[in-house]
């Protein structure tokens, strides 16, 4: 081979590679395994849970008897909004799966590893924090910065004698940032209801993405979260923490129609659907 065809396969092969890792660089994917449950994969392949319970009712993972947690063959990080039964969920099975570590406040960490079984050594200063701070995780690809939350949060005590109450101190409810390096920033609200400081989280933050719960009753009611959505200037807004009881909201038109007057994109999705991002974008099917 002379010279000049060495260089040539050099630079096609170079281009190659430079495609390759533009490609692999622009795919960030959320799914939504139903309730407030979402799975992110981050551009260099980690992923993330956030508040997975999936052994909630409307997933399809986990009708007919199937375990949903079999489906799961990677996960490095596991982010809980607070401590009740239908957040907390199904992270110590995953945990003790894939080695995830969890992200939460201190109280709650230490009682989801006291009571529920989450392996203790999979949570410690690099990951457990509080409101108003930041963490780097991922190898430096994800931010994560915790909000403010108003709610409660309380950890169900399985081995709760008589004498002894059933919920347990689960830390201040909080919501989640997470700043993606060449993928979208996405806020998940938690069981949150509005607060005026949302408007803060819009000015600091400015998410592309807005994971909000919309079900009232134990969160935000439709019009409240419309108003939510708005406050925090999301560029797309995607609705959770519906439909899983009866006595939640049962489905987003109310929400949607709200949103649609404030002229805000909205996608409502499928439980165990995925949708993908090229960088900050969503992508089109």
């Amino acid at each position: 081979m002379n010279l000049l065809s060495k260089r040539v396969v050099v630079g096609v092969f170079s281009l190659f590679l430079t495609y390759q890792s533009f490609a692999w660089a622009g795919q960030t994917v959320i799914t939504w395994h139903g309730h407030a449950a979402f799975e992110i994969t981050t551009p260099k392949g980690k992923v993330l849970m956030v508040d997975p319970w999936l052994k909630n009712p409307v997933n399809p993972n986990a009708k007919e008897e199937k375990d949903p947690i079999e489906g799961i063959k990677k996960l490095n990080y596991i982010l809980v909004t607070h401590g009740h039964f239908d957040h907390t969920g199904d992270s110590a099975g995953l945990a003790k799966k894939t080695g995830a570590r969890l992200v939460a406040t201190f109280e709650l960490g230490s009682n989801m590893a006291k009571l529920l079984g989450y392996p203790k050594e999979q949570m410690g200063f690099d990951t457990l924090m509080n409101i108003g701070g930041e963490i780097s995780i991922a190898d430096g690809e994800v931010i994560v910065a915790m909000t403010p939350a108003v709610h409660s949060s309380g950890v169900q005590n399985p081995n709760a004698k008589v004498d002894q109450p059933d919920l347990v101190y689960g830390g201040n409810p909080v919501g989640f940032i997470l700043k993606i390096k060449d993928g979208p920033t996405i806020y998940h609200t938690g069981d949150t209801a509005y607060f005026k400081d949302m408007e803060v989280v819009g000015e600091v933050y400015a998410p592309d993405v807005a994971l909000i719960n919309i079900g009232g009753h134990f969160g935000m009611e439709p019009y409240m979260a419309a108003r939510a959505a708005e406050s925090v200037k999301a560029k797309l807004v995607i609705p959770h923490h519906f439909g899983t009881f009866p006595v939640l909201t049962q489905d987003a038109k109310e929400f949607t129609g709200a949103l649609k007057k404030k002229r805000i994109q909205t996608l409502v999705m499928e439980p165990g659907s995925s949708i993908e991002f090229e960088g900050k974008k969503l992508k089109k099917n």
